[in-house]
């Protein structure tokens, strides 16, 4: 196998370890715009338990795409936003939603 090709399934093997996980995108869409609190992430994706959703976030905290920041006030809250280097994720997903919706239209038109 060539190098380049060597290189760049590092590379993508990189990429998946970091983006890899069910709900990991769909949390990063979420955060595109604006900080979100962990509860109206959780609102966003009824679909994820309190669980997964907090291990995907604390991977992705570790990986260092997101930024957890925690107020202690007499009602604790616990918010979620990108990093500076997570903000370079933002144009990969708006490539990912386009994608999926010439998918949907080429393969699953309603």
């Amino acid at each position: 196998m060539s190098e380049p090709t060597t290189k760049g399934t590092e590379f993508v093997k990189a990429t998946l370890n970091v983006l890899g996980g069910k709900w990991k995108i769909l949390i990063l869409w979420h955060l595109r715009d604006e900080t979100k609190r962990f509860s109206e992430l959780k609102r966003l994706m009824p679909e994820v338990s309190e669980k997964v959703l907090t291990q995907q976030l604390r991977e992705l905290e570790g990986d260092g795409v997101v930024l957890r920041v925690s107020h202690l006030s007499k009602s604790p809250k616990v918010e979620y936003s990108f990093t500076d280097y997570g903000r370079s994720l933002v144009p990969v997903l708006q490539s990912l939603c386009q994608w999926g919706e010439v998918h949907l239209a080429l393969y699953h038109p309603s």
